[in-house]
């Protein structure tokens, strides 16, 4: 087991996501210690914000559709962007995608998606790196709660549209700041359960649009 792995068994809890009860996943629960450290402890350890260890509303909003859609994604190609914890990618896999990636820069992240799949069958092939710049190889692109902050929004949003011209590409929002108001196609709209913890109310409205390419 790498020291990634134990990390995250030792601070996190089996738990479902309150939308999408079929699937388990390592997460930080308010009895795990991820879940009560401090920003300082956090960066007196070296780690980034486990934004892995919680299951986003975007994730979740993207993961409910699809185990309930599967015939959207059998026998395609499919990237989980940005997949904090892998939820949307585990989705894809066991609704019959071909193959799954999922994308991450955080180690941490990496390896909780790939210790999530495994506790789910689902097989996902994690990439640790920035996918911004890569070449499409890919029928469908998903993208959960990724327009939070404008730099991360400046950095990926280009490549989304250049990606959208030969791929879907599913943007899931809960209403975060940075999201585009223009080229979207919503076609999906769910209500998620929150905690105050994380967000400023209980309750999220997560949209899932189409991303339209550039003009």
């Amino acid at each position: 087991m790498t020291d990634a792995a134990a990390f995250i068994l030792a601070h996190t809890a089996q738990a479902q996501p309150p939308l999408v009860p079929e699937i388990t996943l390592h997460l930080a629960t308010r009895i795990t210690p991820i879940w009560q450290a401090s920003e300082t402890w956090l960066r007196a350890t070296g780690i980034d914000p486990p934004f892995w260890a919680f299951a986003w509303p975007g994730g979740q909003a993207l993961a409910r559709f699809i185990i309930d859609s599967p015939d959207r994604l059998r026998a395609l190609r499919v990237l989980d962007f940005a997949a904090g914890c892998g939820l949307a990618g585990i989705a894809a896999a066991r609704a019959g995608a071909a193959r799954v990636e999922a994308t991450e820069i955080d180690p941490l992240a990496a390896a909780a998606i790939a210790l999530n799949a495994a506790l789910n069958g689902a097989t996902v092939t994690v990439l640790a790196g920035d996918a911004v710049g890569s070449d499409c190889r890919w029928d469908l692109i998903l993208a959960g709660d990724v327009c939070y902050e404008a730099p991360m929004t400046r950095h990926i949003l280009p490549w989304l549209r250049r990606m959208a011209a030969t791929a879907e590409v599913w943007i899931a929002d809960p209403g975060r700041a940075y999201l585009p108001a223009t080229g979207l196609l919503p076609f999906a709209r769910y209500v998620v359960p929150t905690t105050t913890e994380l967000e400023d109310r209980t309750e999220r409205v997560v949209t899932i649009a189409r991303l339209l390419p550039a003009d």
